[in-house]
């Protein structure tokens, strides 16, 4: 089934309160307290229902077209779906630090395991995974060091004119004790985003390699065009275990030399999850040697967090490598399926850690970033 709760939502008549009864993930944001110095309306519900209700006076609003009403508003349902996790008391006030980030994952672990109730395709998960992630972002880039670089980063996985609608929304949503200037604020950053030339789209970097080095180097211009003086590929695999990454391999490796952290723990006569350190240690030298010879490799391994990719690819791009990242990903239920069948089992509550864990590579993470998803 596609777009199942797309479709709930539009017969809904976008109705908050109606989706809610659907999902009890929503209704539990009634017992979400929040700031009332910030937050008057009360309970995280009360605040995510008048946003969803704002979202739909914006005049930008009937200018959308369907599917990106449709997605702007489940983006807008669960944007603070991450304070479940995160909201605490603190110095007598309730907070909810990094409920963005922790936003994110919970959507997408949502999504992903409940396919058959969500009915997203790929795309429209991330997109509204992504909405979430970056909706604190119009009021607070300004605050940041690298106000150029968050933009265009964001800009990379959304559109920043949804972005914009969702915290206009979401600034219009409360009810505070005194109004803060943010809707100018969120006014500056729909200006910035428009003179960077990524209100519609991702910046049109001069190639890949100053692209890659535009997010990874400090005071690089966005407009630079930089000679590419990359001498080599390496492959850098990624996703959950069962994900296929070993298929993709064999059907497009070109015979590739292959570090496979799985295989040197076979080889090494090691058990799962135990001389991890050794594990790497051994796929490091072999990864060195390569490089320093400048040969094209394939790394094979989960990588499913974002900082561990990211050591790797400032590893091998200082050799010169144009590092290219590979993503699969399989439906949940085929996962667990392919599972059943594998002779090193894994127990269901690691494999449920991981796609709690799992962090998806961004376009920004690499030379180049592919997406396999076999719905696409």
């Amino acid at each position: 089934m596609r777009q199942e709760i797309l479709k709930e939502i539009r017969r809904s008549g976008f109705s908050f309160h109606q989706l809610s009864d659907s999902y009890p993930e929503l209704c539990a944001l009634k017992n979400i307290p929040q700031d009332p110095s910030y937050h008057g309306e009360g309970n995280v519900y009360n605040h995510t229902e008048m946003v969803c209700e704002k979202l739909l006076m914006l005049p930008q609003w009937k200018e959308l077209a369907k599917e990106e009403q449709e997605i702007l508003f489940l983006a807008a349902a669960f944007h603070d779906i991450g304070k479940t996790a995160c909201t605490r008391q603190e110095d007598g006030r309730w907070i909810s630090p990094k409920h963005t980030i922790v936003g994110e994952k919970v959507f997408r672990r949502m999504a992903y395991r409940s396919a058959a109730q969500f009915g997203l395709t790929f795309h429209q998960r991330e997109t509204a995974a992504k909405l979430i992630r970056y909706h604190g972002l119009p009021v607070w880039f300004w605050t940041k060091e690298k106000m150029e670089s968050d933009l265009l980063k964001a800009a990379e996985s959304i559109p920043l004119r949804l972005l914009y609608l969702l915290s206009m929304a979401d600034i219009q949503g409360r009810i505070a004790k005194e109004p803060e200037p943010l809707a100018e604020q969120v006014e500056l950053f729909a200006d910035y985003a428009k003179e960077l030339g990524v209100w519609e789209k991702p910046f049109a970097f001069a190639n890949p390699y100053t692209k890659y080095q535009y997010f990874h180097k400090e005071d690089l211009w966005h407009q630079a065009a930089l000679y590419d003086d990359t001498e080599f590929d390496v492959i850098l695999m990624a996703g959950l275990p069962l994900a296929g990454k070993d298929s993709w391999i064999e059907t497009y490796g070109v015979e590739l030399p292959v570090i496979s952290l799985d295989r040197i723990r076979e080889q090494e006569g090691l058990p799962p999850a135990k001389n991890t350190g050794k594990v790497v240690q051994i796929a490091m030298e072999q990864a060195r040697m390569l490089l320093r010879q400048k040969k094209p490799f394939i790394w094979n391994a989960t990588n499913i967090i974002q900082e561990t990719r990211q050591k790797l690819v400032g590893l091998f791009a200082g050799y010169g490598a144009r590092v290219q990242i590979q993503y699969l990903e399989v439906p949940y239920q085929e996962l667990l399926a392919r599972n059943q069948k594998r002779e090193r089992y894994i127990p269901e509550p690691v494999l449920e850690d991981m796609i709690r864990k799992m962090e998806l590579p961004a376009p920004w993470e690499a030379y180049t970033v592919t997406i396999n998803d076999t719905r696409l």
